[in-house]
């Protein structure tokens, strides 16, 4: 006979085999991502920096990592695999511009808190995670039903959110 102590420790291992699973998804998408950016052209002239956006950063030609504004980011919705361009003007600010999104497919799923800073979208089973400043622009709740855009093409880790359904 299967005892409550039984189903907890199962539980538990479940919840440390949903890390793993987790961790080398994150690891197989942030190289994906770098080959990615790998494959860009770098700017003959120097004055910008092309990349590939990974969700939270944009990931250089140069291999470097590029803080994208978060703000930006949930506003233009940008994706996993974009293309970004940076200029960094002469008093050394930095202009992100996005020059080729990828293509892109909308799904509907019920947002989920992590910890008070970080949230991600259960879509079917399947979790992606969202920007903190998309949660707070659009007032999302844990529990709300979210539409999120996501790459067609590639696996990702990461959504943007469209809309509170």
């Amino acid at each position: 006979m299967v005892t409550d102590q039984d189903l907890e420790e199962v539980r538990k291992l479940l919840d440390v085999a949903e890390g793993k699973i987790r961790q080398v998804r994150m690891k197989l998408f942030s190289t994906q991502i770098s080959s990615q950016a790998a494959m860009l052209e770098e700017d003959e002239a120097g004055n910008a920096i092309q990349g590939v956006f990974d969700g939270e950063n944009m990931v250089g030609t140069d291999k470097k990592m590029y803080s994208v504004p978060a703000n930006y980011a949930s506003k233009s919705k940008l994706i996993p695999g974009d293309v970004l361009k940076l200029n960094i003007v002469s008093d050394g600010k930095f202009l992100f511009k996005q020059i080729g999104p990828v293509s892109r497919k909308n799904l509907i799923g019920v947002l989920e808190e992590i910890d008070s800073e970080h949230f991600q979208v259960d879509v079917g089973g399947k979790k992606f995670r969202v920007l903190l400043a998309s949660i707070t622009y659009f007032k999302a709740k844990p529990g709300d039903k979210l539409s999120v855009v996501v790459p067609t093409e590639q696996e990702s880790a990461w959504a943007a959110v469209d809309n509170i359904i």
